[in-house]
C-alpha cells in the first residue's frame, strides 16, 4: 500500500513542469528533518521511467568517507541490480552510477541527507559540481536533487558556491503542511477545530508528527502516547533532530531555544539571557537555527512606507514541537522515562495558556498567505506583511501587532487570540495599538481578529473588527 501523501499541491506542479523538460535539472532541497523531504521527491518520481535514491549515513563517531562510500555502493546494487563494487571515490562514485543510467526516458536521482554523504571527504561539493558539469547534465530528461536537513551545510557547500553558480534550476525550502493539508489527516472524521489545536499546537505542519494521530483517540490521549511515554515519537525526537543536525554545536542550540520558550527576543536579549556576547558566534548559531527551519528572524517595517528596518529584529521559535518539548516534556523527562508520569489535563498545566497562544500564533503566521486569500486579498499586492513591534520612546509609545499587513493603499491590523473566552475588551486593546501606530492619514487602516475561542457576541455586534476569522474557517 502506496504511503498516504497529503498537500503539496503547488511544488508538485513544479516538479511535474521541470520533468517535462526537454534539458536537465538541479533540484536543491532543504527543510527541517520529518518535514517531508524524502517523501515528496519520492512521491513526485512515480512517474518517472528511472528513479534512484541514495542517502548518507547519519554522523556517529569514526564514520568516514570509506563508510559512505560503501553505504552508496550498496544501494546503487540494490537499485540497479549490478553487482556491488568497492568505491574509492566520489568520482569513481559517479562515474560508475553514470554508466547505469538508460539512454532514453525520465531520470529522477536523489541524493538525501547530502551532508552525511559528505562526511570525510572536504571536496565532495567539487565532485557532486563536476559529475553533473560532465556527466548528469548530458541527459535531456535527469533531474538530480540535493536534498537535506543540514540547511547551513547546503548553504555554504552548494547555494553560495562559485562553482554552482547558475546551475540549480529550482531552489526549495519544503515548508510545514498547510491548514486544510493537516485538517486532512483527521480523515473527516467529526472532530472539533479546538481539537485539533491542541495537537497542532504540539505538531505544527510536520507530516512524520501527524501520521502519528489516530483520529479515533482524543487530543490528549493522543500527545500523552506521543509525547509523555517513553517509547512516544516525541519524547525522543528532541535529541535525535538536534544531534543529527547540529553535532557539536546542539548543547548550544537548545540553550538559544530554550531562551525563547516564552516569546520572541532581539538577540541583545537573547546574548544577555546566555551571558554571551553578541558576537558572529550567536550570529551565526541564529542564522544556523532559523535555516534549519527552528527559528523565526522577524524584521519590523514601517506602517507607512512598508520599508523592512533591518535594525528592529526578533528571533522566535518557529518550530511549534521545539517549544513544547522544551516547555512540558523535558522537565518532565526522568519521570517518563520511569513510567511515573501522570499526566494532567492539557489546562491545568503551568502556563498552558501562555504557551498555547504562542503556539497558535505561529499557526496563523506560518499560513499568512491563508489569512490573506480569506479576507480578500488575494490578487492584491501585499507590500510586507509579519508581526510589528515598536519599542517605546521619549516621543512614541511601545506598541505591539501581532500581524500587520501592508497593501498600496491600507494598513491591516491583525490580532491573534486564542483563549477560551474572548471579552469585549479585545476591541479596546486593538484600538490603542492602532492610536500608537500614528499611521499616515494618506493611509486607510483596517483591523482584524483571528481567533480560537468563545467570543463576545458583543464584538460581532459592535462591527469594530473588519475581518472576524475563525481558526476553523482556515481548516477549509
Amino acid at each position: 500500500m502506496p504511503k498516504l501523501f497529503i498537500g503539496r499541491e503547488l511544488e508538485v506542479a513544479e516538479f511535474k513542469r521541470l520533468s517535462a523538460k526537454k534539458t536537465a535539472s538541479l533540484i536543491v532541497c532543504q527543510g527541517r528533518r520529518r518535514i517531508g523531504k524524502s517523501t515528496f521527491f519520492r512521491h513526485c518520481a512515480q512517474d518517472a521511467d528511472f528513479f534512484l535514491a541514495f542517502e548518507g549515513l547519519p554522523p556517529r563517531d569514526k564514520i568516514d568517507k570509506k563508510a559512505q562510500l560503501e553505504a552508496f555502493a550498496v544501494a546503487l546494487a540494490l537499485q540497479t541490480k549490478a553487482p556491488k563494487v568497492s568505491l574509492d571515490s566520489w568520482p569513481q562514485a559517479f562515474e560508475l552510477l553514470n554508466s547505469l543510467l538508460p539512454a532514453t526516458g525520465t531520470i529522477v536521482i536523489l541524493f538525501d541527507e547530502i551532508s552525511w554523504m559528505a562526511i570525510g571527504d572536504p571536496d565532495f561539493p567539487g565532485h557532486v559540481k563536476a559529475a553533473w558539469d560532465s556527466r548528469f547534465s548530458q541527459h535531456s530528461k535527469l533531474i538530480l536533487v540535493l536534498c537535506g536537513s543540514v540547511s547551513s551545510w547546503i548553504q555554504e557547500n552548494v547555494l553560495n558556491n562559485t562553482g554552482f553558480a547558475g546551475r540549480p534550476t529550482w531552489h526549495l525550502k519544503l515548508p510545514p503542511l498547510a491548514l486544510p493539508a493537516c485538517n486532512q489527516f483527521w480523515r473527516g472524521k467529526a472532530v472539533s477545530a479546538a481539537e485539533k489545536l491542541k495537537v497542532l499546537a504540539v505538531t505544527g505542519g510536520v507530516p512524520r508528527y501527524l501520521e502519528e494521530l489516530d483520529p479515533a483517540q482524543t487530543a490528549e490521549q493522543n500527545l500523552e502516547r506521543l509525547c509523555f511515554t517513553a517509547s512516544g515519537l516525541l519524547f525522543n525526537e528532541f535529541n535525535l533532530i538536534f544531534h543529527d543536525i547540529f553535532t557539536r554545536r546542539a548543547d548550544t542550540c537548545r540553550d538559544i531555544m530554550a531562551t525563547l520558550t516564552d516569546g520572541a527576543r532581539t538577540m541583545a536579549e537573547i546574548s544577555q539571557a546566555l551571558g554571551r556576547d553578541k558576537g558572529g558566534s550567536l550570529s551565526a548559531v541564529l542564522e544556523d537555527l532559523e535555516s534549519a527551519g527552528f527559528l523565526h528572524k522577524d524584521a519590523s517595517f514601517s506602517p507607512d512606507t512598508a520599508k523592512t528596518m533591518p535594525r528592529k529584529v526578533r528571533y522566535r521559535i518557529l518550530d511549534n514541537y521545539i517549544r513544547f518539548y522544551l516547555k512540558f516534556i523535558e522537565p518532565a523527562a526522568e519521570q517518563i522515562k520511569k513510567g511515573i508520569y501522570q499526566m494532567a489535563p492539557l489546562e491545568t498545566l503551568q502556563a498552558w495558556d501562555t504557551i498555547m497562544g504562542l503556539q497558535f500564533e505561529n499557526l496563523i503566521l506560518t499560513n499568512q498567505s491563508l489569512l490573506i486569500e480569506r479576507i480578500g486579498l488575494g490578487n492584491v499586492p501585499v507590500l510586507n506583511a509579519g508581526p510589528y513591534f515598536q519599542s517605546a520612546t521619549a516621543k512614541n509609545p511601545g506598541c505591539q501587532v501581532d500581524l500587520m499587513l501592508r497593501t498600496k493603499s491600507s494598513v491591516y491590523v491583525f490580532e491573534i487570540k486564542f483563549r477560551k473566552s474572548i471579552g469585549a475588551a479585545v476591541m479596546d486593546d486593538v484600538r490603542e495599538k492602532v492610536r500608537r501606530l500614528n499611521v499616515d492619514p494618506a493611509l486607510s487602516v483596517r483591523t482584524g481578529l483571528v481567533y480560537q475561542g468563545e467570543l463576545d457576541p458583543k464584538v460581532a455586534e459592535a462591527d469594530y473588527f473588519d475581518h472576524l476569522v475563525k481558526f476553523e474557517d482556515l481548516l477549509k
